[in-house]
C-alpha cells in the first residue's frame, strides 16, 4: 500500500513537471509552494523514521504530525500568495508556527536523505541570525528578531519560497523530467552500448567506458552519487574482472561521475542556479563549461590508459562488447536523437528552457510510443513505460528540491545578516589582491563547506560566501562562480568526506581510503584547472579565438603533463626524471606567458620523446 501511495505521489509530481513546464507556472508563491508541499510529500513516504519495531506507532505519529503542519504551512502560502505579494503583511502567532515547523519538516527530510551536515550548516545560519549580535567584531550584526525572521523566511519570496526554490520547482525540475524520460525511452541502454563500443576494444577498456558512460549520463543526470549507482554496478566488477585493483576501479567509476556534475548542459543543475545568480543566459554558460570538461575527461581517460599500459591490463571481452548494429537500433536511437534535437533546437531558438525541456519530451514519447506499440503491440506496457519515467522523474526531483529549499534558507540569512559580504572582505585582506592567494584561500574553503553536502547545496553555499571575494579582486563574475563551482563539486571525491567515493567502494568491496587516494590522483587534473580560469579567461570560452585556443591548448599540455606524471610512468625507467620533466611543464602551463607556454610544450614532447609511455605492450583480453 505504501508503495503504491509513493509511486502515486511521484507520478503526480512528473505530471504537475510536464504540465507546468508545457502550458507554463503558476504565480512564482503558488508554484514553489505546491511543489514545496508535494516533494515533502513524497520525501516523507520514500524516507519513513526506522526505529525499533517497539518504536513504530511514535515515529509515524512524529511524520504525520510534521507532515500536516508543513502542509497546512505549504497550502496557507499557495491560498494567501496574492495577499502575501500585494500587502508585505507583518508576522503572527499563526505564521511563526508554520514557518517553524515547516522549517523543521525541511531540515529533517534533508537529514533523512543526505545526513548531518546540511542541516547544521542550516541552522548555524539561522543561529546567527538570532545570536550574531553577541559576536564581536566585523562578524557581528545588529540582530533580528523572530517576526522580522517569520516575515523573510515565510511570508515573502526571498526566504523558503525564494529563487532556488523556483529554479528547483521549474528549470530543474523540467530537466529532471527530461533525464529520467531520455533513460526511460532507450537512452539509457543506448549510452552504455555506445560506450562499450568506443572504448570496449582498446587496453584497459573496462576503465575507459566508464568514463564515457558516466560523461554520457552526466549530460542528463548531474548527480555524481546517482552517476555512480546507475553505472557503477556494471563497470566497477568488468574493472574488476579484466584486472584493475578494487580501489582503482571505485576510483575511476567515483571521478567519471563526478564529472557528470561539470558537464554541459546541466551541470548538477548548477547551470540554471548560476544564469539566475549573474544574470546570464543558460547557454552561455554551458558553453562556457565546455573547454574545462573535455579537459576533465581527457585527463582521466589519458590516465587510465597510462595506467593499463603500464600494469597490462587487459581489453573488456569480446562476448561482452555490442555489435554496432545493438548499439544504434533505431527503437531505443530515435527517441534519443528526436529527444535531444528538440531540446538543442528549442535552446538556440530562444525559448525557456523549462519549455525546451518539455519539448524534449515530447520529442522522445512520441516516436518511441509509435515505435514501441509497432513491434510490441502492447499498448498498456507501452503507457505503463511512459509512466515509469513520470513516477522515476518524480523521484529524481524530491531531494533537489528539498535541497534547494534548505539551500534557500540558508542564503536568505547569509544575504540578510551580510556575513557573506563580511567573510569576502576578510578572504581578500588574507590574500592581498593576488588572484592566486584569494584563489587557494577559496579553493580550500569550498573543498571545506562542500563535504558532505550536495553540490548543488554546495555551490549555492559557497558561490553566496565566497565567490564575492574573487569578485572583490577584479575576477568576472562568471569566472568566479565557475572557479568555486568546481571546487564544491570535487569536494566528493576529496576526503575525508567524499560521498561518491563512498557509494563506489561500496560496490567496488574495498576500503574507501586507498580509493579516495586513487579519486584524488585521478582527478588531480581537476584541482588546477579552476586557476586557469584566472590566468586563461579564454578557458571559458571568453576573448578571441586566439585567446580561446591559447587557453585550450595551455589546457591540453597541462592534462598530458599531468597524467603522464600522476600515472606512475617513467623515463628511462626513472620516476624521478620524469617528475622533473612532467612537474615543470604542469606548472608552466598554468603561467598566461607564451614563452612558458612553449616551455611547457617541450618539456612535454621531450619526455614523450624519450620515455615513450605511448608504446604499446601485449596485452590479453580478459576472460
Amino acid at each position: 500500500m505504501a508503495e503504491k501511495l509513493r509511486r502515486g505521489v511521484a507520478l503526480v509530481i512528473g505530471a504537475f513537471v510536464l504540465y507546468t513546464a508545457t502550458a507554463g507556472p503558476f504565480d512564482s508563491l503558488v508554484q514553489r509552494s505546491l511543489m514545496v508541499a508535494l516533494v515533502i510529500t513524497l520525501g516523507f513516504l520514500s524516507y519513513p523514521l526506522r526505529p525499533p519495531a517497539r518504536l513504530r506507532y511514535l515515529a509515524i505519529a512524529v511524520d504525520l504530525v510534521l507532515w500536516t503542519g508543513a502542509m497546512a504551512a505549504c497550502f496557507y502560502v499557495t491560498f494567501s500568495a496574492n495577499w502575501i505579494m500585494t500587502s508585505l503583511p507583518m508576522a503572527g502567532p499563526l505564521d511563526i508556527a508554520l514557518a517553524a515547523v515547516l522549517v523543521v519538516t525541511l531540515l529533517e527530510l534533508a537529514r533523512r536523505t543526505v545526513g548531518l551536515a546540511f542541516p547544521i550548516l542550516v541552522l548555524i545560519g539561522l543561529a546567527y541570525v538570532f545570536l550574531g549580535h553577541l559576536i564581536p567584531g566585523r562578524l557581528g550584526h545588529r540582530g533580528y528578531d523572530l517576526l522580522f525572521v517569520t516575515e523573510t523566511l515565510y511570508l515573502s519570496d526571498i526566504g523558503v519560497w525564494g529563487s532556488l526554490t523556483g529554479i528547483a520547482s521549474t528549470i530543474i525540475a523540467a530537466f529532471v523530467l527530461f533525464g529520467a524520460m531520455l533513460l526511460r525511452t532507450g537512452g539509457g541502454d543506448t549510452f552504455m552500448d555506445l560506450a562499450l563500443l568506443v572504448s570496449g576494444r582498446t587496453v584497459g577498456g573496462a576503465a575507459k567506458m566508464a568514463t564515457v558512460a558516466s560523461a554520457s549520463f552526466g549530460t542528463v543526470n548531474g548527480s555524481a552519487v546517482a552517476n555512480v549507482a546507475t553505472t557503477g554496478t556494471m563497470t566497477i566488477p568488468l574493472m574488476k574482472r579484466i584486472g584493475y585493483p578494487a580501489p582503482i576501479a571505485a576510483a575511476v567509476e567515483a571521478v567519471a561521475s563526478t564529472g557528470g556534475q561539470i558537464t554541459p548542459p546541466i551541470l548538477g543543475a548548477a547551470a540554471f542556479i548560476m544564469s539566475e545568480m549573474i544574470g546570464l543566459e543558460y547557454l552561455r554558460i554551458a558553453l562556457a563549461a565546455l573547454i574545462p570538461a573535455i579537459l576533465f575527461y581527457s585527463g582521466t581517460f589519458l590516465t587510465i590508459h597510462l595506467i593499463a599500459l603500464r600494469q597490462r591490463i587487459g581489453f573488456v571481452p569480446p562476448e561482452e562488447i555490442p555489435s554496432a548494429r545493438t548499439a544504434l537500433a533505431p527503437l531505443r536511437l530515435i527517441p534519443v536523437v528526436f529527444g535531444l534535437g528538440a531540446l538543442i533546437w528549442m535552446l538556440v531558438s530562444g525559448r525557456s528552457v523549462a519549455l525546451s525541456a518539455a519539448a524534449g519530451v515530447i520529442a522522445m514519447i512520441v516516436p518511441f510510443a509509435i515505435a514501441d506499440l509497432a513491434v510490441r503491440r502492447r499498448p498498456l506496457d507501452t503507457i505503463g513505460k511512459l509512466l515509469a519515467g513520470l513516477v522515476e522523474a518524480g523521484n529524481g526531483i524530491v531531494i533537489i528540491a528539498l535541497m534547494l529549499a534548505g539551500a534557500q534558507i540558508l542564503v536568505s540569512m547569509i544575504n540578510l545578516t551580510g556575513v557573506g559580504v563580511t567573510l569576502s572582505s576578510l578572504t581578500v585582506a588574507l590574500g592581498g589582491e593576488s588572484p592566486v592567494l584569494v584563489g587557494l584561500i577559496v579553493a580550500l574553503a569550498c573543498l571545506v563547506l562542500g563535504m558532505g553536502i550536495p553540490t548543488t547545496a554546495a555551490y549555492v553555499l559557497v558561490a553566496a560566501v565566497m565567490a564575492p571575494a574573487l569578485i572583490a579582486i577584479g575576477t568576472e563574475p562568471l569566472v568566479a562562480h565557475m572557479f568555486v563551482f568546481y571546487y564544491a563539486t570535487i569536494s566528493v571525491i576529496t576526503p575525508p568526506v567524499c560521498i561518491a567515493v563512498f557509494v563506489a567502494a561500496s560496490i567496488a568491496k574495498t576500503d574507501w581510503w586507498p580509493a579516495a587516494l586513487n579519486a584524488v590522483r585521478l582527478g588531480a587534473v581537476t584541482y588546477i584547472v579552476p586557476f586557469m580560469f584566472l590566468s586563461y579567461p579564454g578557458m571559458l570560452w571568453s576573448g578571441s579565438g586566439v585567446a580561446i585556443a591559447e587557453a585550450a591548448l595551455s589546457g591540453a599540455i597541462l592534462v598530458v603533463a599531468s597524467s603522464l606524471l600522476l600515472s606512475g610512468t617513467t623515463v628511462r625507467g626513472s620516476r624521478y626524471l620524469a617528475g622533473a620533466l612532467y612537474l615543470p611543464a604542469a606548472v608552466l602551463a598554468i603561467v598566461p606567458s607564451e614563452i612558458a607556454l612553449i616551455a611547457a610544450f617541450g618539456l612535454t614532447a621531450l619526455g614523450i620523446a624519450i620515455g615513450r609511455p605511448f608504446r604499446q605492450v601485449a596485452v590479453v583480453s580478459a576472460s
